[in-house]
């Protein structure tokens, strides 16, 4: 597995996307992102001036000599060039002048990040300025409702949050930066799928025939051919789901644990959302462990023979070494939750699917994740250094498991395990959310996206 490798530097950690007002469609016209005359920023400077002027003249930052009238999609646009701005300043900025502390006070530092400045500076500009329209088409089960326990929590407690409007939301569509979706794929499974059969179109036409509605209903589909509209699926079928809609699949945001490469994820517009299995919903019981010098077991896992990647696993290490406890069951007295976090490394591979619960349940757990997996793109890579907290083994290098994690040392396990505590806060579900848990990182995953759009109107 390859992890992506983003840059913060000139906010090039995403491509910049430029689209023309010629650039126009409707829903079921077949447009990808190359229709959207892509554009990737080469040179910080210039690009620094541009977003500068750009803010000049729509009035947000000022030059001393008069304002101009503006539209509202160019205060819009505006507002972003600033936040743009603002983060590359951010980024150049190596000396950290913030002072680290902890609860809603915490300030990003340390290597988990790929530059915790840029990330801070981010964050608070998403914090200020980002505002996210909920379209109200549609009727539950379906659509603004979603499963908050199980495989598929994830997707569950972010529509909710949504709906309930507390952060983020507007009422007010045209002063949105972007449009979410609040279909739940996990419910058309449950209520359109006939099990058994390989027939999806009840699911897909569904989807489609929403899409088509809110397109109708609203100018901002159209406007932008879908860029600026993002959905949320925890189910293995989202990816497939969203190619019912080509203009979903290839322009929108997609937030998904399926975040597979080779089935058409898009790092560059599309997010990877972490898939957590809350059996009652909650996460009472389930941080933290015992320190490093009390956990005996070298790496651990337990999973049925789901996928070519866990039989593999299971194939070389079932059984095999008293170091590497491989369970395809656990025995009745074994409890999952003690054996987690009595062990240094938890292997995570991937399923029928890449997305695994296990990754998150190591974090929990104070756990170092060994991700195992193919084409896999891991929770908030364009922010997190997943090499500082996590152990990545290709599949061709299963059999070499306990060289690769006996040969890591003492001393660089401990700086790892220290890391993966300190990151475990963005991935913690909270009841109500709390400044950097994982619902906000996962609205900073849209708002990244959304900062490397670039939407022009006609002049």
């Amino acid at each position: 597995m390859t992890l992506p490798s983003f840059s913060w530097k000139s906010l090039e950690l995403l491509s910049s996307f430029s689209m023309g007002s010629s650039s126009t469609g409707n829903v079921g016209d077949d447009h990808d992102r190359s229709n959207l005359n892509v554009s990737i920023s080469l040179h910080d400077k210039k690009l620094r001036n541009e977003e500068l002027s750009s803010a000049e003249r729509r009035g947000f930052v000022t030059s001393g000599i008069h304002r101009i009238r503006y539209s509202r999609s160019e205060k819009v646009e505006a507002i972003l060039a600033k936040a743009r701005f603002s983060i590359r300043e951010a980024a150049r900025n190596n000396n950290h002048s913030f002072i680290s502390s902890s609860g809603s006070d915490y300030v990003p530092q340390g290597p988990i990040y790929r530059n915790a400045n840029a990330f801070y500076r981010s964050y608070t500009e998403m914090e200020k300025v980002f505002k996210i329209y909920v379209y109200e088409e549609g009727e539950a089960p379906i659509f603004h409702d979603g499963p908050c326990r199980s495989i598929y929590t994830t997707e569950g407690r972010f529509i909710h949050e949504m709906e309930r409007g507390v952060l983020y939301r507007t009422r007010d569509a045209e002063e949105a930066h972007v449009y979410f979706m609040p279909f739940s794929v996990v419910a058309m499974v449950q209520y359109l799928y006939e099990p058994g059969t390989i027939d999806m179109d009840a699911i897909g036409n569904t989807l489609a025939d929403y899409v088509h509605t809110i397109a109708h209903n609203h100018p901002f589909w159209n406007r932008s051919l879908g860029a600026d509209h993002f959905m949320l699926s925890c189910h293995d079928w989202g990816p497939y789901t969203s190619s019912y809609v080509p203009l979903l699949f290839n322009n929108s945001i997609r937030v998904l644990c399926n975040a597979n490469t080779s089935e058409g994820f898009n790092p560059l517009k599309d997010a990877s959302l972490p898939e957590i299995n809350l059996k009652f919903g909650e996460i009472t019981g389930l941080l933290g462990g015992p320190p490093p010098s009390e956990r005996s077991i070298l790496a651990f896992f337990a999973g049925g023979l789901h996928g070519d990647i866990r039989h593999i696993l299971l194939d070389h290490w079932k059984g095999k070494d008293p170091d590497i406890r491989v369970y395809e069951n656990l025995p009745p007295n074994v409890s999952y939750e003690t054996m987690l976090k009595n062990s240094k490394f938890c292997l995570c591979p991937s399923g029928y699917e890449v997305a695994s619960p296990r990754v998150v349940e190591a974090i929990y757990s104070e756990c170092v994740p060994v991700l195992i997996s193919d084409h896999y793109v891991p929770p908030f890579s364009d922010v997190l250094n997943w090499k500082k907290f996590s152990i990545v083994v290709g599949v061709e290098d299963i059999p070499n498991i306990k060289t690769i994690l006996t040969g890591i040392s003492e001393a660089k396990y401990l700086k790892m395990q220290m890391r993966v505590k300190q990151v475990q806060r963005h991935f913690v579900l909270n009841g109500t959310p709390k400044r950097f848990d994982l619902f906000h990182m996962i609205v900073h995953s849209v708002w990244l996206r959304r900062l490397n759009l670039r939407l022009r109107s006609s002049m």
